[in-house]
């Protein structure tokens, strides 16, 4: 059945309700009175806004699991931040949790009032913390994509974030105007060379903050999934240690970039410097475990957000 659509009136009521219910902390009766309506119809609002995703709530109680686990790792990887989340075990493949985490964490940054350098990786769970953005405006800052925004067809690629963080941070954005992986060294080097694109490198290069998705290396990894990958080279990869990867970068379970054509032909720019820039890795999901352990290991990322699953497997390697 096709999904009703609600009228404009109707999603500003819920709005209204929601505000009152959620930001006001009203009662349903208090919003009952103050919109002149019936008990039900103010309950009902309240759900719609809800279901309209109107309302975005996060917990701001802290777990002391959570806490504990991300002192724990903190420490044991010599990171600068860690937020461990809890764990959804009915929600393997989903970024909740995480998302929200990721974005309370990168509108902490974008509220200082010091111009800074921010870097956006790509992937699905960037993209979910983008949708969790309050609208702000950040004129003093500088947005820059460290990934490419063309998919292996020409389109535009679906997960890269830059573009859709620009319609809720109003601040200058700078994208990256070439494919993830290209078809040589060659013609990488041609392409970082040119006048739209060597401005946007050097900016990406001196970041401030960066924030970046960490990917798995499996016959069902997203660079596969989304084309920037063949099976066979894919095959090759892992055959070669290929753990996990990040804005297109493959690295093995040590955490160290592979020597393999493939890195060659990646065009993101380098992972900013861990010396000079705090670099927020996020990812949940078994599936991820290997690729988060190797990214600590190897130095990858300096900062951590994950959930208390991925928290315990890093603390049981030796």
């Amino acid at each position: 059945m096709a999904r009703k659509t609600v009228s404009n009136s109707r999603l500003d009521d819920a709005a209204r309700a929601g505000w009152l219910y959620y930001v006001a902390g009203r009662t349903q009766d208090e919003i009952a009175s103050a919109m002149n309506i019936s008990r039900q119809s103010a309950q009902r609002l309240v759900s719609l806004a809800v279901a309209e995703k109107l309302v975005k709530v996060r917990i701001d109680h802290p777990i002391a699991v959570c806490l504990e686990l991300a002192e724990a790792v903190k420490q044991k990887f010599n990171l600068k931040h860690v937020e461990i989340v809890p764990s959804d075990p009915g929600a393997e493949a989903a970024t909740t949790g995480i998302a929200e985490a990721g974005a309370a964490e990168l509108e902490r940054w974008l509220k200082r009032p010091e111009p800074l350098t921010v870097a956006m990786g790509t992937g699905r769970t960037l993209r979910a913390v983008v949708d969790q953005l309050s609208p702000m405006e950040c004129p003093q800052h500088r947005i820059v994509s460290l990934t490419g925004n063309i998919s292996p067809d020409g389109s535009a690629a679906y997960f890269n974030v830059i573009f859709s963080m620009a319609d809720a941070v109003k601040a200058p954005h700078f994208p990256m105007p070439l494919p993830v992986i290209v078809s040589s060294r060659e013609e990488r080097d041609l392409l970082h060379r040119q006048p739209l694109v060597a401005p946007t490198i050097e900016i990406g290069r001196k970041s401030d903050v960066t924030f970046v998705g960490i990917g798995e290396m499996t016959m069902s990894a997203p660079l596969l999934q989304d084309g920037f990958l063949k099976e066979p080279e894919m095959r090759e990869l892992l055959a070669v240690g290929a753990t996990g990867e990040i804005c297109g970068w493959v690295f093995d379970a040590q955490g160290q970039l592979l020597d393999h054509p493939v890195n060659q032909r990646v065009a993101s720019i380098e992972i900013p410097s861990r010396e000079t820039s705090s670099v927020i890795g996020m990812a949940r999901g078994r599936r991820k475990h290997a690729a988060i352990l190797a990214a600590v290991r190897g130095g990858r990322i300096n900062a951590l957000i994950t959930d208390e699953d991925a928290a315990q497997f890093l603390l049981q390697d030796e």
